[in-house]
């Protein structure tokens, strides 16, 4: 098993040239704020509840324009192993998410969102358990808050604790696995898998950024498990998360489900994978369609890149895909599909 240098401690000497050795990080834990200071203190104060000697949160600031700064100015200074970075201007939670894997220093990485909480000492069981495991990466279980409403949302992966090939839990293409529980908050990742190149998300993605990179991990990492730890809460109904708001930002999920296609489509197992890569896109996009949050502006920018995206998909691969869905669903993208193309670039401007 390769180690980060991270592990190692570093010897430096400071201005009277005593030696200064830094602590060793076991983990990173990267969490992105914009504009949450209702929610930022009850996450940092579980933030807290997690602290440990081997342990650095690094609390990304992605240009706050409420109290979001005061408050995680304070957290820099009281909260064990914080690490406070601002960003000049507003990139969004991929950006801000690998603003935080540029200088995490751990063996181990995870991430939580700036509005949800953990439960007391839950990264401590989960460090133990991937430790125990020793594979590349580790999905949990959660919690889904909506409101006073507590629901557990789990892996929809039936082996629990047992090590396996990541690629083994994409199919089938007609049920929803592990690919399709896209959460990075959602568990554990080694360092090499960073070193290697695959946690990273694209840049600039205002939605949708866990896609490719749920999909990457499965592909490309060597080892993963599923365990039933409930130790984060995710908190539902946030009227500023993007998931609430209607306007252009939502129609990233077209970027990011391409990039699945293209991805997917060079892989060595790319015959048997693209299904259901296709399948799942398709019903992200008839799920868009009626949903029902956006403004008519958006909505018909929506149904006209929809339609783009589906002529893009391999025919034969897209037939079989709306063939195995339900009728209404299958009729609905059929007619998009056949849809004359947009004039003019303003669908290829708003992607």
């Amino acid at each position: 098993m390769c180690r980060s240098p991270a592990r190692t401690p570093q010897v430096t000497t400071d201005a009277a040239g005593a030696l200064k050795v830094s602590r060793v990080v076991k983990l990173s834990v990267i969490v992105p704020f914009y504009n949450v200071q209702s929610y930022a203190p009850e996450t940092l104060r579980s933030l807290r509840a997690n602290a440990r000697d081997d342990t650095e949160f690094i609390l990304v600031d992605d240009c706050s324009t409420d109290g979001t700064p005061e408050i995680l100015a304070a957290a820099e200074r009281d909260l064990r192993g914080a690490v406070l970075v601002r960003h000049e201007r507003n990139g969004g939670l991929a950006t801000a998410r690998n603003t935080g894997l540029d200088v995490a220093r751990g063996e181990y990485v995870t991430f939580l969102d700036g509005d949800d909480w953990l439960a007391p000492g839950y990264y401590s069981e989960l460090l133990a358990t991937v430790e125990h495991l020793g594979c590349d990466f580790l999905r949990t279980d959660h919690v889904q808050c909506t409101a006073r409403a507590r629901t557990v949302s789990r892996v929809p992966h039936g082996r629990r604790g047992v090590v396996m090939d990541p690629r083994e839990a994409i199919l089938p293409a007609d049920r929803t696995t592990s690919v399709d529980y896209a959460f990075a908050w959602a568990g554990i990742y080694h360092r090499r898998l960073l070193d290697d190149g695959l946690l990273h998300f694209r840049h600039g993605l205002r939605t949708a950024e866990d896609r490719p990179w749920i999909w990457r991990l499965h592909r490309e990492a060597k080892s993963f498990a599923v365990v039933g730890l409930t130790g984060v809460f995710y908190r539902r109904g946030v009227a500023s998360s993007l998931t609430q708001i209607g306007d252009v930002r939502q129609l990233d999920f077209i970027r990011a489900f391409d990039q699945v296609i293209d991805e997917t489509s060079k892989d060595r197992d790319a015959d048997t994978l693209l299904p259901k890569a296709v399948r799942t896109y398709c019903a992200i996009i008839s799920h868009h369609l009626t949903s029902g949050r956006f403004e008519p502006q958006v909505a018909r920018t929506l149904r006209a890149m929809s339609a783009a995206a589906l002529k893009r998909l391999p025919s034969d691969v897209l037939v079989d895909a709306l063939d195995s869905m339900d009728t209404e669903r299958a009729s609905r993208l059929r007619r998009l599909r056949r849809r004359p193309a947009p004039l003019g670039s303003r669908v290829e401007e708003a992607a």
